[in-house]
């Protein structure tokens, strides 16, 4: 899983190339970032870069704002209880899987 995760937040992706990706103008990826929507990497020379993961997250946010009418800051509480819901679910996961091995330890004999 670390894997994966690392392979989706590498930075690989121009500002021109994410922005036809996600079928927004270059400005508005811009705007997001300046409203603290998003959040690319920066290369030496200051160019913007991309990962998989940011333009999953440019898609979530087109998607509350054009198809589900959403403002900005809609989509960004929005967003934030994605990530919310995420943590709990991975919480609920590793939770679950003590109580199991718990369940599956034989019981403890007596003194």
């Amino acid at each position: 899983m670390a894997d994966q995760r690392e392979h989706t937040d590498e930075p690989c992706f121009v500002i021109s190339i994410a922005a036809r990706m996600v079928g927004l103008h270059a400005q508005t990826l811009r705007y997001y970032e300046r409203v603290g929507l998003i959040w690319p990497s920066r290369t030496m020379g200051r160019q913007r870069l991309y990962s998989p993961a940011d333009i999953e997250r440019l898609r979530r946010i087109k998607t509350f704002t054009e198809d589900m009418g959403v403002n900005l800051a809609g989509a960004e509480v929005a967003l934030k209880l994605m990530a919310r819901i995420d943590e709990l679910e991975q919480q609920v996961k590793t939770l679950s899987e003590a109580v199991n091995e718990l369940r599956r330890r034989p019981p403890a004999t007596g003194p």
